[in-house]
């Protein structure tokens, strides 16, 4: 009966059929698991109980006649008067005149609707033909296509609940169901559909919010085994006395978070397996040292490494540092696409015979004819910043290098779970000591003279600052300011000695590559630019961050921007410059001024854009939960996490029956057939 297709069961036509498929329910197995995306609680409260706009149930008596209205085509309004103990309730219904005969004087009746607290009335959603007879009274709703109803879908559940609930087999090991105390599949359907009370409810939940996670995760460690197994590494033969060495010759000492991470990456680089690994840590946090640790090792194994970042001033940049880290040590080389002809072709064949450590580049690493001698890590900068096409044109580079990515965005705990669960993940999550924290400020527009005066004495100082806006010309839709306007304002403010630029993207390439390198050299004072400095180049001496419009901004974002200051030994500040409208906006504001932690504000962000606004809905890749919510359900990922991974370890998906169904549902899973099975 689960497999039977929709068009089976009484009532469903062709039309009810293909709206049904709309919502990818084909057969009768897929209605028992279109569980209902909302409850409404229909708990009858006295007035005083109920908030303004609150959606709750109220009794009373009718007091007067109801009156009915008509309005516009086939539209009506009806209306009496509900006495709910000494207050007399204006209850307002749209189209349902019907229900006039029904609201007799002195009737008992029991109202489900939206309340307005100021002018004590319900606009009632829903009319009970009895007053409730217990405490609570739960009301589930479906999600609906085109003409398909709520009541069509509940009418077709029962059925599908008689017929085919039965056959639901259990697919989670006895031991899992009596150590969470979860109900049991069959159970906890029936209770997702026909909730008894709201504790029964939320054990339902709980089961199915635990599979989903489960079975997600059981996924990415198949996935994660399979690539293992698929790619062995080049195991890195060096001696961590000489790498111990090295860290105790470097002018500062390590945070304890990039001592655990620099473990982390040495045990990989020392294993037969690829280290497939995604390197998290604040900006400023330290991360290209440890990334430079790593490159140490593989050169002690003989091995080359490359360092792949989105621009070529960030790629020059990389170089500076890198050799001040290893002096001789190492034989470091840049390309990008500025380099051609001669001096490009001495590099390349540098690189083939060996005689290059490490070649530092944007795109033009992964050119066809870029080829190394024997290619031993690979590592990403700013990973997000390219395709996924592309990092798997620089890892072929070599036979079977290690591969580092690296982020200095900080993603939620439960989204590097989900979204890179087929990855390793270390995070830096301290900052060097010594390095001051950006003091952040929000300020009105009433403010704005006062934040010009704050940059013309922070370049007095002979520091720097960054102002940032959200558009680069005036905008008819918004009323924001824009880069353009901005420049040209400041160029009329500013004394004379402190010079201006401008930055945005519609400048070409090089033309970027200059405005930085101008403005790293301190040609120029002030930047006003787009957010096209979010991922940019360490310029020191800046200590001032100012952004238009900030409310316009997601938290991530934000941070990101503030961390362009604070990178030397001087108190740097940034200032958003807002009036939000929105309580999210304002939510922002304080949070910033409150935390300089990326990942405490990154929890933050997730919490108010949601998941799939965190990445960007189109290329997330995260996965469509029907019970699980990721940020709410943090913990059970957690556990379906250490579970899956136990599972795996052990291979009960092969050794024990009580794992059978698990290990079916997974084979048939589209996702893993496309990644693993064709």
């Amino acid at each position: 009966m689960l497999e039977q297709s929709v068009s089976e069961i009484p009532s469903v036509g062709e039309k009810t059929k293909e709206q049904l498929e709309l919502l990818n329910i084909r057969k009768v197995e897929d209605l028992l698991f279109h569980f209902p995306f909302r409850y409404d609680f229909l708990e009858l409260k006295s007035l005083q109980e109920i908030a303004h706009d609150e959606v709750a149930s109220i009794e009373g008596e009718v007091a007067t006649e109801p009156h009915v209205s008509y309005f516009g085509k086939k539209k009506n309004r009806l209306t009496c008067t509900i006495q709910v103990g000494l207050v007399a309730v204006k209850a307002v219904f749209f189209n349902q005149a019907f229900l006039k005969d029904q609201l007799t004087m002195g009737k008992t009746v029991t109202l489900t609707g939206k309340w307005d607290m100021h002018r004590l009335q319900l606009t009632v959603h829903k009319f009970h033909r009895e007053t409730f007879d217990e405490a609570e009274y739960i009301e589930p709703v479906y999600s609906t296509k085109g003409s398909l109803t709520n009541p069509m879908i509940k009418k077709m559940i029962a059925y599908s609940l008689k017929a085919a609930l039965p056959e639901v087999k259990e697919m989670l090991p006895p031991d899992y169901l009596h150590n969470y105390k979860l109900p049991g599949r069959q159970e906890a359907i029936h209770t997702m559909h026909r909730p008894e009370n709201k504790y029964a409810l939320k054990h339902a939940k709980r089961r199915f919010i635990y599979e989903e996670l489960l079975l997600f995760q059981l996924k990415m460690q198949w996935i994660r085994q399979v690539e293992k197994e698929k790619t062995e590494g080049s195991k890195k033969v060096f001696t961590n006395e000489l790498v111990s060495g090295f860290i105790k010759s470097l002018p500062f000492d390590l945070t304890p978070s990039q001592k655990r991470v620099n473990d982390e990456i040495l045990s990989d680089l020392s294993s037969e397996q690829r280290m497939n690994r995604l390197l998290q840590g604040d900006v400023g946090s330290g991360k290209t040292v440890v990334a430079a640790l790593g490159i140490y090792a593989t050169k002690l194994s003989g091995q080359q490494g490359a360092l792949m970042v989105p621009t070529e001033i960030l790629a020059e940049q990389h170089v500076e540092s890198l050799s001040e880290i290893f002096g001789v040590q190492l034989n470091i080389e840049l390309l990008t696409g500025s380099i051609k002809g001669k001096k490009r072709q001495a590099i390349l064949e540098r690189l083939v015979a060996g005689e290059i450590d490490l070649l530092v580049g944007t795109h033009a690493l992964i050119q066809p004819d870029t080829h190394f001698h024997q290619l031993g890590i690979v590592i990403v900068d700013e990973q997000h910043r390219f395709g996924v096409a592309q990092r798997k044109q620089l890892r072929d580079k070599g036979l079977t290098p290690d591969v580092l990515f690296m982020t200095a965005t900080p993603i939620p705990r439960t989204l590097s779970i989900t979204s890179f669960g087929d990855m390793d993940v270390s995070v830096i999550d301290e900052m060097p000591k010594g390095r001051l924290p950006v003091e952040t400020y929000w300020v009105k527009e009433n403010m704005l003279e006062r934040v010009h005066q704050f940059i013309v004495k922070e370049a007095e100082k002979g520091h720097q600052s960054y102002i940032i806006c959200p558009l680069i010309e005036e905008s008819d839709q918004l009323d924001i300011q824009n880069a353009v306007d901005v420049y040209n304002d400041l160029g009329e403010r500013m004394p004379g000695h402190i010079k201006v630029g401008l930055m945005h993207g519609r400048l070409k390439s090089d033309e970027k590559d200059d405005m930085m390198r101008a403005f790293a050299n301190n040609e120029i004072q002030v930047l006003v630019s787009t957010t096209v400095i979010e991922v940019g180049v360490n310029v020191p001496n800046a200590s001032l961050m100012v952004i238009y419009d900030a409310e316009r901004f997601g938290l991530a974002q934000l941070h990101q921007l503030r961390g362009r200051v604070g990178r030397g030994h001087t108190q740097s500040y940034c200032i958003l410059l807002a009036d939000p409208k929105s309580e999210n906006g304002k939510e922002r504001m304080q949070v910033m001024t409150e935390t300089n932690d990326g990942f405490e504000l990154s929890e933050h962000d997730l919490k108010i854009r949601g998941p799939g606004d965190f990445f960007g809905k189109k290329q997330s890749g995260l996965p469509e939960f029907k019970v699980a919510d990721l940020v709410e359900d943090y913990r059970a990922l957690e556990v379906a996490r250490k579970d899956a991974v136990e599972i795996m370890k052990k291979d009960l998906l092969n050794k024990d029956k009580n794992y059978v169904l698990i290990k079916e549902m997974l084979e048939n899973d589209p996702y893993l057939q496309e990644r693993i099975f064709d």
